[in-house]
């Protein structure tokens, strides 16, 4: 029991030392989010051969990324300063960026729930997460350079 209590324990510390930097931590979450998008679009653009099992690992990835996702916590108030392409509409419009991630993450949920059975199909999958990607990353987010 005592172990039980110091690991769950440990468990809330690194929970909350995760939290401590918001800017680094979205910078993290969508560095991840952007490396397992692009190895499925390496696969639909043909540039990896197609595995069902590998395809079907990475959209549960995905999924696992976009429940981590909590906009309240990685976009808190004063987090938009510093080495940060976060938008100020962000902050004006939380509901709405609360809803578009909504919709990725059901969207990712979709189609870890049906892997694709091959190729074209997973091409269809990339063009829906792809859409999602856009559309926040057009309105919620400052190009740089």
């Amino acid at each position: 029991m005592r172990k039980l209590l110091i690991a769950i324990s440990l468990l809330a510390f690194a929970g909350s030392a995760a939290l401590a930097d918001p800017v680094l931590d979205r910078q993290l979450l969508m560095k991840e989010r952007g490396k397992v998008v692009g190895e499925l679009v390496k696969v639909a653009k043909g540039e990896q051969a197609f595995d069902a099992a590998q395809v079907a690992t990475a959209l549960n990835a995905l999924q696992v990324n976009a429940e981590k996702f909590d906009a309240e916590a990685l976009f808190p108030a004063g987090s938009d300063t510093g080495d940060t392409t976060a938008s100020p509409k962000i902050w004006e419009d939380m509901a709405g960026f609360k809803a578009d991630a909504d919709k990725f993450e059901a969207d990712v949920k979709a189609a870890a729930a049906a892997p694709p059975a091959d190729v074209d199909a997973l091409k269809a999958q990339i063009g829906v997460l792809g859409s999602n990607c856009s559309t926040c990353h057009q309105t919620y987010r400052i190009k740089k350079g």
